[in-house]
């Protein structure tokens, strides 16, 4: 049976579930307090996704802290402790290779944000007949 190459555009199964065991692991880490650091003390920080090389020796760990607050901080202080951080997510995963760790601003719910601001534009509600409601109170 060949094996199918990768053309890198999508990330393959093994990539998407690598990164779901390591975003699991960082999670657990980052909420357990197991890094003392005081920057990473004071805040409740997300790992919304986590993205594979694919040859899976580089994991991309957006990160996003509560509220959206000092998010340079907590990347500086995350990029300080990478080498500790991966120890602790090798222990944690059965592989026998851990990937390198860096860490970026996760922008996935501004983005989201923004597309929603562009779906409910007068233009839009214009062009597709009113399908979207307006903004409500969402409570």
């Amino acid at each position: 049976m060949a094996r199918a190459h990768h053309s890198g555009k999508e990330p393959s199964q093994r990539m998407l579930r690598v990164g779901e065991l390591i975003r699991h692991a960082m999670a657990e880490i980052l909420n357990h307090g197991t890094v003392t650091d005081d920057v990473l003390d004071k805040q409740v920080i997300t790992v919304p996704q986590v993205r594979l090389s694919p040859d899976l020796k580089l994991a991309t760990c957006y990160i996003m802290p509560l509220g959206g607050k000092n998010i340079a901080e907590v990347l500086k202080a995350l990029e300080k402790h990478k080498k500790f951080l991966r120890g602790e997510v090798a222990r944690m995963i059965d592989m026998k290779f851990t990937p390198e760790l860096r860490f970026r601003e996760d922008d996935s719910f501004e983005y989201g944000s923004k597309i929603d601001q562009l779906l409910r534009s007068p233009e839009v509600q214009r062009d597709v007949g009113h399908i979207i409601p307006p903004d409500e109170d969402e409570n």
